[in-house]
């Protein structure tokens, strides 16, 4: 499988996906509509599609194309949005989605990736923990349901046609070109709130825990179940590792060489208490394991942050 397409290839982990498909010596072509992403993140000479997955191009940019695999990251991911406007969400997650697996089982395509999540777990009991991809999905957001149902659609299409998938269920990404939206925004804002001299603020008492993994280590395994003989199945790309949100500001401030403020604030309705995911199943069927400890990661965006804190400061 060499000619692959990425769906919202040109955002935050597509930034750390296409530059490993190519020194993988993939043939990778990007299509975002470039609502959030930016062709900025892309290598030079990346072959861009600007349009959304919704769009009628996308039929004959498949049929002209014809992709080995599609690695599915485009879509809604902001858990607000989805109850807020959950027609919408359904339109860019699902029916989006749809839109592209029938293009796809129509053109031939071979192996489709898909960039689930944990939020279609919902808030499990914390004895089951780290969770294991077995678990019934019971999903408390629309962006969660809308992930799960995906799910259904892309393993419905293996039954009925033979497309080969890979579902990877991402814990709390975070990383280079982050926004500080989706399920690992909480360390983009804590790191430029660092930079930027500010307080952090927690909501609820810190002692909530979340799983996180780094982009490259994402991107790592999306090309794992791209090389992978037999990737039939669902599977959890985490750290397997709980982290307190408490410990996130001592850690910051250890790379920033500075003390930091923290304020506290009401708990959010509807956070999840204690988060972690099992990656055995990666582990023993991709061959894949996380490589970035938590510091590392975290040094990687702050430098990163603080390059592009100096750059705009310089261009003032």
């Amino acid at each position: 499988m060499k000619k692959i397409l990425v769906t919202g290839g040109a955002g935050f982990i597509g930034s750390h996906l296409v530059p490993k498909l190519i020194e993988n010596r993939f043939e990778v072509f990007v299509l975002d509509n470039l609502s959030s992403g930016s062709k900025k993140n892309l290598p030079d000479n990346t072959k861009l599609f600007v349009t959304d997955i919704n769009s009628s191009n996308v039929s004959s940019i498949f049929e002209r194309e014809r992709f080995d695999a599609v690695v599915h990251l485009a879509g809604q991911t902001m858990v607000n949005v989805s109850v807020e406007r959950p027609v919408f969400d359904a339109e860019e997650n699902v029916v989006g989605s749809i839109n592209l697996l029938e293009t796809a089982r129509k053109t031939g395509v071979k192996r489709f990736i898909f960039a689930s999540s944990a939020a279609t777990y919902g808030d499990v009991d914390e004895s089951l923990l780290p969770l294991p991809e077995t678990l019934p999905t019971a999903p408390m957001s629309c962006y969660g349901l809308s992930k799960a149902t995906v799910e259904r659609y892309i393993r419905l299409y293996h039954d009925m046609y033979g497309l080969e998938y890979a579902i990877l269920r991402f814990a709390n990404v975070y990383g280079e070109r982050q926004g500080d939206g989706g399920e690992g925004g909480v360390i983009s804002v804590f790191v430029r709130q660092t930079v930027g001299n500010k307080d952090i603020t927690i909501y609820g008492d810190g002692e909530q825990t979340r799983d996180f993994i780094y982009a490259g280590d994402v991107a790592d395994a999306i090309v794992a179940a791209l090389t992978a003989p037999e990737a039939n199945d669902i599977y959890n790309v985490s750290t397997q590792t709980e982290t307190c949100i408490n410990e996130l500001p001592a850690i910051l401030s250890d790379l920033a060489g500075k003390k930091i403020n923290v304020t506290y604030a009401p708990e959010r309705a509807g956070d999840i208490r204690r988060s972690i995911l099992s990656n055995v199943n990666a582990g023993k069927k991709l061959g894949w394991q996380p490589k970035t400890p938590l510091k590392d990661g975290l040094k990687k965006l702050y430098d990163y942050s603080i390059s592009r804190f100096k750059t705009a400061f310089d261009t003032k």
